[in-house]
C-alpha cells in the first residue's frame, strides 16, 4: 500500500524539534510492508495543510499525520482531515472521561479548550491515548486512508503500538516475518561483499545492510502467505548469514550493544569494574541503562585527571612519568586497579586524548583500552583519527566507548 507521512508544526520548519516521528513510523511501516513514498513538512497553516493533504492522497492511499491535535487553536489536523474526508465531529464521552481522569490524577484543573481534543470524526476508529490527553485515529473513505497521531514522540509510539499497528494489519496482503542483526567489527562494505553469496538475486527474503556509529545493522525480512512460512524462511537466511559472518554478529534481536554484554556477564556470574578517562563516565552511563546491571557492575571510576588515576585505581606516578599517561602500561594498571580495589571479576580502562589537542607526539583520537581478568592483562590500542576525517570530540569518545564493549563481547 502506499504511504505518504506528513508531519504537522512549525516548530519542525524552524528546526525547533527534529522530526524523529517520521522516522519511527518509516522504520516500522517498512517492516510491515507498506512502500513510504513522500515525508511531508507543513506548518500550522490550514491551507497549506489542504493542499499538502491532496497532494499526498494524489498519489498514496494511506496517509499517516502527526502533530496538530492538541488544545489550541493552531491544533487543526483533525478538523482539516475531517473536512477533506466529509465527516462531521462529534463528542467522545470515552475521551472526556479520560481527559477529566488525567487532570485529576496531575491534581490540575482541566481548562475548558482541552475538551477540544474529545471531538473526533463520526465514523472513525479512534486510538484512546493512555500516554497522554489526545486520541489518535484513523479515518477511511473511498479506499483512502487517513491516520491521524498526536506530535508528542512518547505518545506516537504508544498509538502505534497500541491501536494502530493492529488496524493496519487488515491492509497487509501478506505476513510478513523480520529480524534484525546487529553486527560489530566489520564495516558496511565488507559486510555486503562477504554476504554477497546470499544477497545477489535476492527477492524474498530480502536482506538490508545498515551502517550506524560503530556498527552494521542486517534486516532479514520475508513475505509469505503464512507466518509459519515466512519465519522459516527468515530463519534459513540466518543461517546462511550466520555461517558467512557469524564471528561479527552480536545479536540477533536487535539489541544494543550493552544490552548483550550485562547478559553474557549475568549468565556467567562475573562483575565489572571501570577506571575511565577519556570517556568520563560513559561506559558506566552506558551500562545502567540496563535493566539488572546493578548485579554486574561493581564500581566504575572517573579517574579524568593523574591524581586521580593515583588515588583512585593505584596507577604509579612513576609509571605515568615514564610511559606517558596515554599508553598500554597505565591503561593496564588502571584496569588491574579498579578490579582489585572494588573486588571484581574483570577490570576495564579507558585512557585516551578525546581532542581536539593532544600532548606532542600525539594526535586526538588515541586511546588504549586496558582489561584485566584471572591471569590476562593487556591493553588494546585505538587511533580513530587515524582513518575517520569527519572528526570531534564526541565522535573519538562514542568509539573508544564503542572499543570498550566490543572488547568485553
Amino acid at each position: 500500500m502506499k504511504t505518504s507521512i506528513i508531519a504537522v508544526g512549525t516548530e519542525l520548519l524552524f528546526g525547533q524539534v527534529i522530526n524523529s516521528n517520521a522516522a519511527y513510523l518509516s522504520q516500522h511501516l517498512n517492516l510491515m510492508g507498506f512502500d513510504v513514498m513522500y515525508h511531508f513538512v507543513v506548518g500550522d497553516n490550514p491551507d497549506r495543510l489542504r493542499d499538502k493533504l491532496a497532494e499526498a492522497f494524489s498519489s498514496t492511499d494511506l496517509v499517516l499525520l502527526t502533530g496538530g491535535l492538541g488544545p489550541t487553536q493552531d491544533d487543526l489536523t483533525k478538523e482539516i482531515v475531517a473536512e477533506y474526508m466529509g465527516a462531521e465531529l462529534y463528542r467522545d464521552e470515552r475521551v472526556v472521561e479520560d481527559l477529566t481522569a488525567f487532570f485529576e490524577r496531575h491534581g490540575r484543573t482541566m481548562a475548558e479548550n482541552n475538551l477540544k481534543q474529545a471531538y473526533l470524526p463520526v465514523g472513525c476508529t479512534p486510538f484512546y491515548n493512555a500516554s497522554g490527553t489526545a486520541p489518535g485515529f484513523a479515518l477511511e473513505k473511498n479506499g483512502k486512508v487517513a491516520i491521524c497521531f498526536p506530535g508528542p514522540p512518547r505518545e506516537l509510539k504508544w498509538l502505534f503500538e497500541n491501536g494502530a499497528r493492529q488496524y493496519l494489519e487488515q491492509f497487509m496482503e501478506k505476513k510478513m516475518v523480520y529480524k534484525v542483526i546487529r553486527t560489530i567489527g566489520i564495516g558496511e562494505s565488507d559486510l555486503e561483499t562477504a554476504l554477497l553469496p546470499v544477497i545477489e538475486g535476492q527477492t524474498d527474503p530480502t536482506i538490508a545492510t545498515y551502517a550506524k556509529e560503530g556498527e552494521c545493522t542486517l534486516r532479514v525480512a520475508s513475505q509469505r502467505d503464512t507466518t509459519a512460512e515466512a519465519e522459516a524462511a527468515v530463519r534459513e537466511t540466518i543461517d546462511k548469514i550466520n555461517t558467512l559472518v557469524g564471528e561479527y554478529i552480536y545479536s540477533y534481536d536487535d539489541e544494543e550493544l550493552e544490552t548483550v554484554v550485562v547478559r553474557k556477564l549475568k549468565e556467567k556470574g562475573l562483575t565489572i569494574a571501570a577506571a575511565e578517562s577519556a570517556t568520563g563516565g560513559l561506559f558506566a552511563a552506558s551500562v545502567t541503562n540496563v535493566p539488572g546491571a546493578s548485579e554486574v557492575l561493581r564500581y566504575s571510576y572517573v579517574t579524568y585527571s593523574n591524581e586521580a588515576k593515583t588515588d583512585m585505581v593505584g596507577v604509579s606516578p612513576q609509571l605515568i612519568e615514564e610511559y606517558g599517561v596515554v599508553s598500554p602500561e597505565v591503561a593496564v594498571q588502571m584496569a588491574s586497579g579498579a578490579r582489585s580495589r572494588a573486588g571484581a571479576d574483570i577490570g576495564i580502562s579507558v585512557t585516551g586524548y578525546a581532542g581536539p589537542d593532544a600532548d606532542p607526539g600525539h594526535e586526538a583520537g588515541e586511546a588504549y583500552i586496558g582489561y584485566a581478568f584471572g591471569d590476562i592483562s593487556g591493553a588494546v590500542e585505538i587511533n580513530t583519527s587515524r582513518n575517520f576525517r569527519n572528526w570531534n570530540r564526541n565522535y573519538f569518545r562514542l568509539r573508544m566507548l564503542r572499543t570498550v564493549f566490543q572488547l568485553i563481547k
